[in-house]
């Protein structure tokens, strides 16, 4: 077989990504339709920039979902070829002898990198590195920030203190820094991230049971099954996260443990949560002293009100505008430093196909093979875009209301 042109290869890939562009076409189809019972995100469709910084992030969730399920992969990520070593975009797919064929696509549509493997599927493989770790992980930072941060500013006093002073106190260290402190192996080898995935991961847990029980406080008979599920379900969820059998926490069974996260996922998780958490608690803080002094607060606390209630459902939805903004935009900073993290080669392993460990093996013979080092430096340019021209329309929306 001959090597495809650029005019081969870009309607190959645009096939390639056809459940891609119809879980696109389907998801604004329905957002379009019924954009005004949406709420918020319905009012996203009317923002230009907003649809745009959509369609980037959503490109890239759909591609990485559909990657995982093996629909739009050409060839293995991890698979080796000695034929395939920086083989240009567009060259024939050939395996040497003896060694298995890997998939029964006949092209490296991307080329291949410096160990033979098809950098197509490794910048498709990459994007579900992302997609699970930058939301998930600054969620969880936002609910550790929001848990503290609510009561902080609505106490103030001594609690107010020794929280601003414990936040301050994680900020002081260069972000960059302390993130390369916590994935460094020397302090995994301790543990320490494991106890510290013990502490943060409660947090989740806390803030759901402290929302459903100030929600349902005036309702016994729904709020003690509905706690007791809650807690019964996410404390399970909980309790697999941390409980390892090859780590320091082992508190369930093999048989109840329902997943265990690889030891370089779950470092990197904890580090985004830790460095993200007091960031996001200074936000929530700076904006709860400021929505605490309104009338409607002061109309709840004379109907007699709970505090948890005033600041979970009085308080939180009226700060949701900017937290919703800084949350993706906080995601885009979660993304540059998970390619940080991957191109100086910490936190996952080495053979993974994330975009910053990709980008690395690929700059080192960027001047005489550009191909493998280009596609994933250009797919996390173009999630980040995503992300803040979602964050702009977000914020242009918000101001309307």
């Amino acid at each position: 077989m001959d090597p495809l042109t650029w005019g081969e290869i870009i309607p190959r890939i645009i096939v390639q990504l056809t459940p891609v562009w119809i879980a696109l076409a389907v998801t604004f189809a329905l957002s379009i339709t019924f954009k005004r019972r949406l709420g918020l995100y319905g009012k996203l469709f009317d923002s230009v920039i907003g649809m745009m910084g959509f369609a980037l992030v959503m490109f890239w969730v759909f591609a990485a979902v559909f990657g995982a399920m093996d629909l739009i992969l050409t060839h293995d990520p991890l698979a080796q070829s000695g034929n395939m070593k920086n083989k240009v975009p567009g060259t024939p797919y050939t395996k040497m002898i003896g060694e298995a064929a890997d998939g029964a696509y006949p092209y490296y549509l991307l080329g291949g990198d410096n160990l033979g493997r098809d950098v197509f599927s490794r910048m498709i493989a990459g994007a579900w590195i992302v997609v699970q770790i930058g939301p998930l992980a600054t969620l969880f930072a936002f609910m550790a920030g929001i848990t503290l941060g609510l009561p902080a500013a609505y106490y103030g006093s001594k609690l107010d203190t020794s929280l601003t002073f414990l936040a301050n106190l994680v900020l002081a260290f260069p972000v960059i820094l302390l993130f390369y402190l916590l994935v460094t192996p020397e302090i995994v080898a301790t543990g320490i991230p494991t106890y510290m995935a013990m502490v943060l991961f409660i947090f989740p847990l806390v803030f759901i049971v402290i929302l459903l029980n100030a929600r349902y406080h005036t309702q016994p008979k729904v709020r003690a099954p509905l706690l007791a599920a809650v807690i019964a379900v996410l404390g399970l969820l909980y309790l697999s996260l941390i409980s390892d059998s090859s780590g320091p926490i082992r508190w369930l069974p093999a048989w109840l443990d329902l997943f265990d996260i690889p030891g370089g996922i779950l470092v990197v998780f904890v580090a985004v949560v830790f460095v993200n958490a007091p960031t996001v608690f200074r936000i929530v803080r700076g904006i709860a002293l400021d929505i605490k002094t309104r009338d409607y607060v002061a109309a709840a606390q004379t109907r007699g009100e709970g505090p948890w209630y005033i600041m979970l459902w009085e308080i939180l939805p009226n700060a949701r505008g900017p937290l919703i903004v800084d949350f993706c935009l906080r995601v885009g900073y979660t993304t540059i430093l998970l390619g940080t993290l991957g191109f100086f080669g910490l936190g996952l392993p080495p053979e993974s196909p994330d975009w910053g460990s990709t980008i690395n093996e690929g700059r080192k013979l960027l001047s005489i093979y550009p191909h493998p080092a280009l596609p994933p430096a250009l797919a996390l340019l173009s999630l980040v875009l995503g992300l803040n021209l979602l964050a702009d329309g977000l914020r242009e929306e918000s101001l309307r209301d």
